[in-house]
């Protein structure tokens, strides 16, 4: 019970200070997280679907995030952001040439 309360100060702690990096996390974990599922159920398109979308969403979030307030490790987070949206947009491609 001392580490989920841990886990939950810590998310508190985290989303009073630094709000948008909360919600990339939420988004790219919920993203992780569609992407899973739909590969146990292929049939349903709309979960890989969902999952792109939070992979898109929250790359955008994150490259306008460090182009306003740039972090201590801008070039790295902006390339993981970059690469993300290249993969969410070829999943894209990818989803729209298959159905």
């Amino acid at each position: 019970m001392r580490s989920w309360n841990f886990w939950f100060n810590n998310l508190i702690f985290a989303s009073q200070h630094n709000p948008p990096r909360v919600v990339e996390l939420i988004m790219l974990v919920l993203a992780i997280a569609m992407l899973v599922l739909s590969s146990f159920i292929p049939e349903r398109p709309a979960y890989i679907v969902l999952g792109l979308s939070f992979v898109v969403g929250a790359s955008i979030s994150i490259l306008i995030r460090e182009q306003l307030a740039p972090s201590h490790q801008k070039i790295i987070t902006q390339l993981t952001a970059l690469l993300l949206l290249i993969v969410g947009i070829y999943g894209f491609a990818d989803l729209i040439t298959t159905l």
